[in-house]
């Protein structure tokens, strides 16, 4: 543990957070004054909410790292045996224990982290309520070994004993936690093979990874190095002072290297940055793309400054985000930051600190759904440019052919070869053939007899069958016509805008249309190779957002059209329900929902809305009111509104089978590049796939 602020006590108590983390929090500050560990009075400790059990090996380990990490370090080793039952050491470079201070250490509700009731009230480290060893050492043997950096050797406590002793180690703390559970066999028999309690303990060391780049992580098995993450972000020097943005950029350099170092490379790949501020909340970190939604919520991760938290606030707002572009029971993948004043959250609610509470659910959920939903609303065509201005198109390059200049859509084409019919011929006798063979490779230096030959024999002979070759060259015609199809002028196709043309200050991602396959698919060409969109996928998208900008822009507290029941629905309703359709009359109105009290226990449901009066109202008043109940009554009138708006652009969009021409097409691709959210349809399904020049070498074997 580092000499930065508190002890290196490892219970969760100890040191104010300095640690660095991604969210624009504590980063930078300057360390307090280090604290003394001291016994907390009663009435403070009347405030603290139980906690500190011990459950598994994995508890133990993330107790001890984040003491390490209130402590300053910068490296942090953990040591295992057996999956953490029978040793779990942790070995930090944190500021340490002082001699005088080690007994003091190991008391029930002891810590330097906090005095009084503010203190409580404003936590800023990963623990504060001093019960972490105590717990630990009451279920396992354990031994403390530290040093400060300004005492001269370092001391082991053996907790079981109380002895006390001087030992040798470099500036920082190691625990030693030995057969745990020992002393409760019951409890032991509970636990699950070493495999997955060693997992269990990797993932709480991975969680603690993912928000400090600044600090380097080793975990190690049986002697055997499991995993290693290294610091990616180095101390802040004077100079970074001075430079807020280099700093900025910077840090978020490092943390996109820990990201991918903890989460894979793919994670970086398919994400993108979330950098969104809102009143006291600023949000922070990647959101994993639709494409690379997961059967399973196992790379969720929401940090409150710098704690690994699971609230059902941050879960709900990340998951409205992806409302509109994931793909039935698809579970998304993120990493968000959350920072806000340590005043206006409340990490005291929980044994093990894994929940929050806000004071302002409502500021804290708005942030988080609107900086995701921003940050995934930009269309990806963009990233096709940026691509292809950075890297040519391998096939060009090898064949030794001009290249895709930055900011066109691809390359200028070198001559093109000239564009020949292959109809099959007619029947033709044997002079015909000489006379197209002499036609075909006359300018590739045919003899002189055989040029006098097929004079003499043209002379005399003329072909009556046909009235020209079947291989007749022909001049390359233009990969497109910009004009409308004449056939689809008469059919009264309605009109395109003129596109403006391709040019490095308009370039388009998407590239331009080619031709359409079975009235459902569009090809397309761009930089990289081949655009294969799906045209009502797509135009539904546009239909969608278009109505959405519509409704916005309109009168926000318009009503949808409802349809009254020409026999009220009644059905048996919670206190809850009943309680919940009086507080929002008004919010079921503007949904298009008439709910009243029939009875004191009954509810009856007189109206709903137009589009759904197919539908069970009982069903639908039931799922309204429970949403209602649970989320801000906003939130629930926008998300009823876009499920009925998404069945209108369903139902609005180009069908399939449905002929376009080439300008149709191009206006299509042009709309996508400037819509949001344009890469998925309304019920989360792609609407464009890309297929590189590589891919498609490779489907034929070229260069192999």
């Amino acid at each position: 543990m580092t000499a930065d602020t508190a002890p290196a006590t490892l219970d969760p108590a100890d040191a104010p957070d300095d640690a660095l983390t991604p969210a624009a929090h504590s980063a930078d500050r300057a360390a307090p004054a280090r604290r003394p560990i001291q016994d907390l009075p009663d009435e403070l400790v009347s405030q603290i909410a139980a906690g500190e059990v011990v459950e598994r090996p994995a508890s133990v380990v993330r107790e001890l790292v984040d003491n390490a990490l209130d402590a300053g370090a910068t490296s942090i080793t953990v040591r295992l045996l057996a999956g953490g039952v029978r040793l779990i050491t942790v070995e930090d470079d944190g500021c340490g224990i002082p001699r005088e201070e080690l007994p003091i250490a190991l008391r029930r509700h002891a810590t330097s982290k906090i005095r009084n009731l503010h203190d409580l009230e404003s936590v800023a480290t990963m623990g504060f309520r001093g019960e972490a060893l105590a717990a630990i050492a009451s279920v396992s043997e354990m031994s403390v070994l530290s040093r400060p950096a300004q005492q001269e050797s370092a001391y082991l406590l053996d907790a079981r004993s109380g002895e006390l002793r001087p030992a040798a180690r470099n500036p920082g703390t190691t625990m030693e936690v030995k057969e745990l559970f020992f002393s409760t066999p019951a409890r032991r028999k509970f636990l699950k093979t070493d495999a997955t309690e060693l997992a269990h303990c990797v993932e709480a060391v991975r969680r603690h990874a993912l928000t400090r780049p600044g600090v380097g992580f080793a975990i190690w098995h049986e002697g055997k190095l499991v995993e290693q993450w290294r610091a990616t972000l180095p101390p802040r020097s004077d100079e970074d002072h001075h430079d807020e943005a280099a700093w900025q950029q910077l840090e978020q350099r490092a943390m996109d290297k820990r990201l991918a170092d903890v989460l894979g490379p793919d994670f970086l790949e398919q994400s993108i940055v979330v950098n969104y501020q809102a009143g006291h909340v600023q949000v922070r970190g990647r959101a994993g793309l639709p494409d690379a939604a997961r059967s399973r919520a196992d790379q969720q991760f929401c940090y409150v400054n710098g704690r690994f938290v699971r609230d059902k606030v941050l879960t709900h707002a990340a998951r409205a985000a992806y409302e509109d572009v994931l793909h039935g029971h698809r579970q998304p993948v993120y990493a968000l930051y959350i920072s806000l004043d340590p005043m206006r959250v409340d990490v005291n609610v929980h044994p093990t600190k894994i929940e929050v509470r806000f004071r302002d659910s409502r500021e804290v959920h708005q942030a988080v759904l609107h900086g995701v939903e921003n940050a995934l609303a930009a269309p990806r065509a963009q990233q096709l440019l940026d691509a292809a201005a950075a890297t040519p198109t391998p096939t060009a390059a090898a064949a030794g052919q001009p290249t895709a200049l930055p900011g066109q859509a691809y390359a200028p084409a070198p001559q093109a070869q000239t564009a020949m019919r292959f109809e099959a011929p007619p029947r033709v006798n044997g002079l015909q053939a000489l006379q197209q063979t002499a036609a075909l490779w006359g300018q590739a230096g045919g003899t002189a007899a055989a040029d006098n030959a097929l004079a003499g024999s043209t002379a005399t002979s003329t072909p009556t069958s046909i009235d020209a070759t079947p291989w007749q060259v022909q001049e390359a015609s233009p990969r497109w016509n910009p004009q409308p199809a004449a056939g689809a002028m008469a059919a009264g196709a309605p009109l395109v805008p003129t596109l403006p043309p391709e040019s490095a200050d308009n370039p388009w991602p998407l590239g331009r249309a080619v031709a359409q396959i079975h009235g459902v698919y569009i090809l397309a060409e761009n930089a990289q190779g081949m655009v294969i969109v799906d045209m009502h996928a797509a135009h539904e998208r546009i239909v969608y957002e278009r109505l959405k900008s519509q409704l916005d822009d309109g009168d926000a507290s318009s009503a949808i059209a409802s349809q009254p029941l020409l026999i009220p629905a009644t059905f048996s309703a919670t206190p809850e329900e009943v309680a919940t359709a009086e507080d929002h009359s008004e919010t079921l109105a503007q949904l298009g929902l008439e709910v009243v009290p029939f009875s004191p226990k009954t509810l009856a449901v007189r109206a709903t809305p137009t589009t759904l009066a197919q539908g069970n109202p009982v069903e639908l008043a039931r799922s309204v009111l429970a949403e209602l109940a649970q989320h801000d009554a906003s939130t629930v009138v926008q998300r009823a509104r876009n499920e009925i708006l998404g069945t209108m652009a369903c139902h609005g969009a180009v069908r399939a089978n449905r002929q376009l021409t080439i300008d149709e097409m191009n206006a299509l691709l042009r709309d996508m590049e400037h819509t949001e959210r344009s890469d998925q349809c309304n019920h989360g399904r792609p609407t464009w796939r890309q297929l590189s020049m590589k891919e498609l070498d490779a489907l034929f074997l070229r260069g192999r």
